[in-house]
């Protein structure tokens, strides 16, 4: 009786021990299953976007190599799945694919600035799609993927896109450095020109002579903020504005920052404009042309005004060593090294295959 007892008594044992198992079992199953795969988060048309958890696989849409800038910064360039549109396959372009060299052999899915070929884009299976146009964003969405819209419509908006781009692509923490280093660059070079009046401060354009305009408003920022007077800022009323020879007479800019190489063969050659203080003086000076033109909208802005800085005030910034500061930038937040022969070509403007 004792024996049968016994037996019974592990036989239950037994049966409760396997019943735990099963349990515990069970509750790592359910564990496991309740890992979130996806987030939400808000862009920046207030609209909600359900995203991975990981993205492994961006696209850029749109102005492609301006969107670029956002992705190179959070050293994310490499997971970049869509190559450069047709307009940006020129040297010019050089430094997209110095910064992530697979963009050379990326499919091409837009040829211009306009809308990308859905089908194609479908194809390369993003987790994640940037664009700047609200009704691509749209389409993007109807084609059942996941598009995130940017707007940066004032100077400083590049601070709230940075912070958008990191918090996607999961690096918060490098959005936060960018932003604090944005902020301290302005500050710094705020504080080094204050003590200038506002009658010793150059009087600067920022032009396509070739066209005669002042264009991107974003320029006239910049050139205030490091210590110039923008001498198209009280005439303009959009983007771009157009001028006339008498428009530039009677403006006699000290510092003419030109959008091409083109440009300064063009009016240091043109008699028309040889009369203009900053031909002149030889003061005419091209945008350095990184991943993008300085003097236009990128996350490569913080260079822009320590270059235009040290380019009005040189006696002022002579301690300002720009050169290094532009190598510790792309290896801090492009995560790229370039040597002195690279810095020197982007200051050029003039980058060559």
């Amino acid at each position: 009786m004792k024996k049968k007892y016994i037996g019974f008594t592990l036989a239950i044992v037994t049966l409760l021990l396997i019943g735990c198992m099963i349990i515990a079992g069970c509750g790592k199953e359910k564990a496991a299953d309740t890992t979130p795969t996806t987030r939400l988060i808000v862009d920046m048309a207030d609209r909600e976007v359900t995203l991975p958890v990981e993205i492994n696989r961006i696209a850029a849409v749109g102005p492609v190599p301006v969107i670029n800038t956002f992705i190179f910064t959070m050293g994310e360039g490499d997971k970049i799945v869509n190559g450069l549109p047709g307009f940006a396959k020129s040297e010019r372009w050089k430094y997209q694919t110095v910064f992530a060299p697979h963009l050379a052999n990326m499919p091409t899915i837009q040829e211009s600035r306009t809308e990308p070929n859905i089908e194609e884009l479908v194809k390369l299976e993003p987790d994640v799609v940037f664009t700047m146009d609200e009704q691509m964003a749209a389409s993007i969405y109807n084609a059942n993927m996941n598009a995130v819209f940017l707007s940066w419509t004032e100077p400083e908006d590049v601070k709230q896109t940075i912070a958008l781009v990191g918090k996607v692509l999961n690096k918060e923490t490098l959005a936060s450095e960018y932003i604090k280093y944005f902020d301290e660059t302005v500050a710094g070079i705020g504080k080094a020109v204050s003590a200038i009046p506002q009658e010793k401060r150059p009087r600067v354009l920022y032009a396509n002579m070739q066209s005669m305009t002042a264009p991107h408003e974003i320029s006239d920022w910049w050139i205030e903020t490091a210590g110039g007077q923008s001498v198209a800022k009280a005439d303009r009323g959009g983007q771009q504005l157009a001028f006339s020879m008498e428009h530039l007479l009677k403006w006699d800019p000290e510092v003419i920052v030109v959008s091409t190489p083109e440009d300064l063969k063009l009016i240091n050659e043109d008699p028309r404009f040889q009369k203009i203080s900053a031909v002149a003086n030889k003061r005419v000076y091209p945008t350095p042309m990184g991943a993008h033109v300085w003097a236009h909208r990128t996350a490569e802005q913080p260079l822009a005004i320590m270059w235009a800085a040290k380019t009005f005030y040189p006696e002022t910034f002579k301690d300002l060593n720009l050169e290094q500061e532009i190598i510790d930038y792309y290896k801090k937040f492009y995560s790229k090294t370039l040597n002195e022969e690279q810095v020197k070509e982007i200051l050029s403007g003039e980058p060559k295959i």
